[in-house]
């Protein structure tokens, strides 16, 4: 476990410094977008949040910046306002996260990591505030890259393309059926797991359809040239309020050539793929697509009974493909490439009923408002799931191609508010099974 968290640790800072380390201090210090935190915030703030947790709470030693907690408190200054603060320099993040981590590394080393036998274990328990840490710094790394696909100017940032579909989809159903009944949603063993991912409960689900794949931007581009977004019949009534007033024509970053399309990808201006999930959609635009197609989009029960229900033995797996942690073989994870896979690509990450890429790629809004799952504890700190509660945020599950392993799980909730496009998000659709049980 020391191991463990350890290297989650460090493969969160080389990320963290990579993403920070291919532009100038004049991109680092910019608010790229009034959604997003100047890069150099992001920088000092995971280094903040580990000297608080890692430091202070698990090692219980003297603060080292405690002058800086307010500064980088997410809860105090909104997003729009952090390029005011007198932030810290590139060069003082830097040698301040670095101080923090070999503090933090000394604590780790030192620390007694017992086994952790229930939600009441201390901190140290598994490692838990290790991993929570690590997990922290990798979602802002994840929003540090959305901050790279909002900026302007020439490309900072490579990877290879993602491996091709290695089955058609020509070849599979376009969509499979989940059988109804209950299944163990949630988890109260995943030691890592965050505080919404927990307990461990029964919950049930009637028989459902689901999309064997997500929706591609070639089925997307359907809706699109069928007039979907002028069109009020497949709108909510907050969802056309929204498109009307926010102008909407198509996925964020996308532009008309002619009769096709282009995408702005990471400051590479390229042809719209047509085989890879679409991407850059709120919530509004996934439900007005679904029931275009005279369909909706999954519950996230549907969606975790989809993910993570073996028929066969009647259990919940940690992921579609098993218990075993995510490979390059399963999903398009941990930014190893810097777009979604077309789909067909990774037929090993398939669920037991063939439903595939449910991780990885791109972050799929379900219909649920973002709630405690029944026996929610708030673990460590309610700032992290209590105070999101409520119909203002959408759930997403599964992960996009920008999201770390060690933060990536079947049991994994993400949320946002229906309106948002800048982060890495797509959807597949469902339907009911009626007459079937």
């Amino acid at each position: 476990m020391r191991e463990r968290a350890a290297t989650a640790l460090l493969t969160a800072r080389d990320r963290t410094l990579a993403l920070t380390g291919c532009v100038d201090d004049d991109e680092l210090k910019a608010q790229h977008s009034p959604l997003m935190s100047p890069l150099v915030w992001d920088l000092a703030h995971v280094g903040n949040q580990e000297e608080i947790w890692l430091v202070r709470e698990a090692g219980r030693r003297p603060a080292l910046r405690p002058e800086l907690d307010a500064m980088y408190d997410a809860f105090q200054h909104p997003r729009a306002d952090r390029p005011a603060l007198p932030l810290l320099s590139p060069d003082r993040a830097r040698a301040y996260i670095a101080d923090v981590r070999e503090h933090a590394l000394d604590v780790l080393d030192r620390a007694a990591l017992k086994q952790a036998g229930g939600r009441g274990d201390a901190l140290l328990g598994d490692a838990f505030v290790f991993g929570m840490i690590a997990q922290h710094e990798q979602q802002h790394d994840e929003t540090m890259l959305a901050t790279h696909q909002l900026r302007r100017g020439a490309a900072a940032l490579t990877a290879a393309d993602p491996p091709p579909a290695a089955v058609d989809p020509a070849d599979l159903p376009c969509e499979v059926l989940v059988p109804g009944g209950p299944f163990v949603m949630g988890t109260s063993t995943e030691p890592w797991a965050l505080d919404n991912e927990r307990p461990a409960h029964l919950a049930g689900v009637p028989a459902f359809w689901l999309d064997t794949f997500p929706v591609t931007n070639a089925a997307y581009r359907r809706f699109i040239d069928d007039d979907g977004y002028r069109d009020p019949r497949w709108w909510s009534d907050a969802g056309w309020e929204h498109r009307q007033g926010a102008a909407l024509e198509a996925p964020l970053f996308w532009q008309r050539d002619g009769d096709g399309w282009l995408r702005r990808r990471f400051g590479v201006v390229e042809p719209v793929p047509p085989h890879e999930p679409v991407m850059h959609v709120c919530w509004y635009e996934a439900d007005a697509y679904a029931r275009w197609a005279g369909r909706r989009l999954p519950t996230e029960a549907e969606w975790e009974k989809a993910a993570r229900h073996d028929p066969d033995g009647g259990r919940s797996r940690r992921y579609p493909w098993g218990d075993a942690d995510p490979g390059p073989q399963h999903a398009n994870l941990g930014q190893r490439h810097l777009r979604p896979a077309p789909v067909g690509a990774y037929p090993d990450g398939a669920s037991p009923l063939g439903v595939h890429q449910l991780i990885g790629d791109v972050w799929e809004w379900t219909a649920s408002d973002f709630l405690p799952h029944p026996g929610f504890t708030a673990y460590p700190y309610k700032e992290y799931s209590e105070v999101f509660f409520g119909p203002q945020y959408k759930v997403l599950r599964g992960g996009a191609f920008g999201v770390d392993p060690v933060a990536c799980r079947g049991t994994f909730r993400n949320w946002d508010h229906p309106i948002r496009r800048q982060i890495f998000s797509g959807f597949r659709t469902a339907r009911d099974a009626e007459g079937v049980r």
